[in-house]
């Protein structure tokens, strides 16, 4: 497989107030799952990431997803009319942050205002856990509206880094 270049940059918000809201999408409404089945995350995971090269998560067996969701993780997602539009999961770490660790839309979705919604909802969930600061990375692989989306809603970078990645 291939190897490119890819910079990785780190973003927080350290007040709830830092959040620059974006309007609400009255036909997406999110949800979060309390018992996912691993068949469905695996199907979030899959279809969300394919467009970004999504491959840490990729072999995991169910087993080792079942552990992945009793851990101090929370996942929601949001529908339209009724399918999935997409999703994020929030970590709880051990310093008090709280990580947006997965987000994103299914590639129908792209495009049209949802993301903006969805990670608004990402970051009010996080700080109603109780966060002491909302972080999460974003990557030169990731929509090239992502960057752009983190920064509008209140988000500063903190770092980057670049590192190689293969790439099927």
């Amino acid at each position: 497989m291939p190897r490119i270049d890819v910079t990785r940059t780190y973003l927080e918000m350290t007040a709830p107030g830092e959040l620059r809201p974006a309007a609400a999408v009255p036909d997406l409404l999110v949800e979060r799952l309390e018992r996912c089945p691993p068949s469905f995350y695996r199907y979030l995971y899959t279809e969300v990431g394919r467009p970004h090269r999504w491959t840490d998560r990729a072999g995991w067996t169910d087993d080792r997803i079942r552990a992945h969701l009793e851990g101090p993780i929370t996942l929601w997602v949001g529908y339209e009319h009724g399918s999935p539009a997409g999703y994020f999961e929030l970590k709880r770490c051990p310093d008090g942050s709280v990580e947006i660790a997965y987000f994103g839309l299914l590639p129908e979705f792209v495009g049209r205002g949802r993301g903006k919604y969805l990670l608004t909802r990402a970051t009010e969930e996080s700080w109603a856990l109780g966060a002491t600061r909302v972080w999460l990375h974003t990557c030169t692989l990731d929509h090239p509206a992502a960057l752009p989306n983190y920064l509008s809603r209140g988000f500063r970078p903190t770092g980057t880094e670049v590192y190689q990645a293969e790439v099927p």
